[in-house]
């Protein structure tokens, strides 16, 4: 059984069809991504996965559990969480509290401890930059703070929005470097993602996103020399 299992997804924002029927899985240990043009419906995919959108038809299944009607605070206890498009740190709030709140769901004060020491771990600029507002960090920063912080979850599956939006190039590598810890560490991640290279370089498999429907699915070393995905993703 896959740990998530998408199947026959319909999402409306108004009149618009934005999720035709999309279907998709990630198994337990995986990094599976998600690529397309703007449009084509993959943020759109990871809010309704999450919990942020509710599906006309369809359903999406969680360790073997019917999600699709789950609130989002629910669906974050039960082992999912988001790092969302564009950050979203509370600017105002220090990196640590940022952190503590991506625990909101949790009791076990030990355990968030131990994961609050693992994720300055893996972003030791965290760390020196624990009594800083959120507001103050560089767009690197408050991206691995996005990270961490959906983290402090302790998720079973990490839906990673646009990681690499706006970086530069190095911190794009030092990104993609982390996303492989995180999995190596037991993570399963599903990643939307416009770097396309990256992404299908780092994913066991990938799925093609065009006006909200699957077009292909393959590993991600398949889609990298497919002659259409580089023609029209890769700039080959």
């Amino acid at each position: 059984m896959p740990l998530l299992e998408v199947d026959s997804l319909d999402v409306f924002y108004g009149a618009i069809h934005a999720l035709k029927g999309l279907s998709l899985s990630v198994d337990e240990g995986e990094i599976v991504t998600l690529i397309g043009a703007n449009g084509a419906g993959k943020s759109t995919t990871l809010k309704t996965i999450s919990g942020l959108l509710r599906p006309r038809s369809g359903t999406i299944r969680f360790a073997g559990q019917e999600i699709s009607r789950t609130p989002a605070d629910r669906v974050v206890a039960m082992g999912l969480s988001q790092a969302p498009e564009g950050r979203r740190v509370f600017q105002n709030m220090t990196v640590r509290e940022n952190l503590e709140l991506g625990a909101f769901t949790r009791r076990d004060r030990a355990g968030i401890r131990n994961d609050l020491e693992e994720v300055l771990t893996l972003f030791p600029r965290l760390k020196e930059r624990l009594s800083q507002q959120a507001g103050t960090l560089s767009g690197g920063e408050q991206q691995m703070l996005a990270m961490g912080r959906a983290l402090m979850a302790r998720p079973r599956l990490l839906l990673l929005d646009e990681p690499s939006l706006g970086l530069a190039p190095f911190l794009v590598k030092e990104i993609f470097r982390i996303i492989g810890e995180i999995n190596r560490r037991g993570t399963t991640v599903l990643l939307v993602e416009q770097n396309a290279h990256m992404a299908l370089e780092a994913a066991g498999r990938g799925y093609v996103l065009e006006t909200g429907e699957v077009v292909l699915a393959d590993t991600g070393q398949a889609l990298l020399n497919d002659p259409e995905v580089q023609r029209a993703y890769l700039g080959m």
